[in-house]
């Protein structure tokens, strides 16, 4: 499974960006996709995901309401899943990964973002929230 990320860049506070992840021969059954983050000294962290299952959604306290992830793989073969990132701020700034997972049921159970879960990560790509 390949991950190909797009989107981000800088950006001013309360601006918005939107990244898409795409994922070849992913998607198609019960997988989950999920958008995680980085910040310089800090521990990489869940932000949002998403099953392809039934499209339950899963965000961290401070992106609701400002963040929404939505998924598109009406092509059949590939699984795009997007992070609409609104009023960004500056605390919002970090490196953004997106990665993939065999399976949904476990998100009931587990942590829907421990990182241990998720199998394919992408390269990861710089947001930058700055005026």
């Amino acid at each position: 499974v390949q991950l190909v990320e797009s989107g981000g860049g800088l950006v001013q506070p309360g601006g918005s960006l939107r990244r898409s992840c795409a994922a070849s021969g992913f998607g198609l059954n019960d997988d989950t996709m999920g958008w995680f983050r980085q910040a310089p000294g800090k521990e990489r962290e869940g932000v949002a995901c998403i099953s392809s299952t039934d499209g339950s959604k899963y965000y961290v306290d401070s992106v609701k309401d400002r963040f929404a992830i939505s998924g598109d793989n009406a092509g059949g073969t590939n699984w795009t899943v997007y992070l609409q990132m609104n009023n960004l701020k500056s605390e919002d700034t970090a490196v953004y990964y997106c990665a993939a997972t065999y399976g949904t049921g476990w998100l009931t159970i587990k942590n829907p973002f421990d990182l241990s879960s998720y199998d394919f990560w992408g390269q990861g790509t710089q947001v930058t929230v700055s005026s």
